[in-house]
């Protein structure tokens, strides 16, 4: 019998997922969507396993456009095993798991091979930066704060809304 995780625990992996999506997207790569029809776009795809075995958890895989996915299925189904588009396929998921590894690893995650015969080409996303760590691509002090403009408040870049232009004067 199929035995799934907690409530609790499919929540932190869910989080787990969101957050390496955003960094992926952050980086540029396109990311697609959890439920997104596969016919529709090719990209970053960071899936949850809710199962409560050593096969569950956070995986993140690549997928080619649909047109690529297309020519390679047509290539194995007519057993063209010779065409170069088989190889070329392959390069391009394994270059972009690698850069999706390293994209993550940079960020603070914590990543690996899934060595699962039924995940080739996938990572296991097993940890997200130490908490209170805040995403590599947010808002910085400096991004917040205006030159030119102060507040009436001391408590500047507070998140108070009183802020008024500056009249040259301190």
């Amino acid at each position: 019998m199929f035995e799934q995780v907690s409530a609790d625990e499919l929540a932190s992996r869910e989080a787990l997922a969101r957050k390496a999506r955003n960094e992926l997207a952050a980086a540029g790569l396109p990311v697609l969507a959890p439920g997104l029809n596969p016919v529709l776009a090719g990209g970053a795809e960071v899936m949850v396993d809710n199962g409560a075995d050593l096969a569950g958890g956070v995986f993140a895989g690549w997928s080619a456009s649909p047109r690529l996915q297309a020519c390679t299925s047509r290539a194995l189904r007519l057993r063209l095993l010779d065409d170069p588009l088989l190889r070329h396929s392959s390069e391009i998921t394994a270059a972009m798991m690698q850069a999706m590894a390293t994209i993550l690893t940079s960020a603070g995650f914590t990543v690996q091979d899934a060595n699962d015969e039924y995940r080739t080409h996938q990572l296991r996303v097993i940890d997200a930066p130490p908490q209170g760590t805040p995403p590599m691509w947010s808002l910085r002090d400096e991004e917040l704060t205006m030159p030119g403009w102060k507040t009436k408040d001391p408590g500047e870049g507070t998140g108070n809304d009183s802020a008024q232009p500056s009249t040259g004067q301190t």
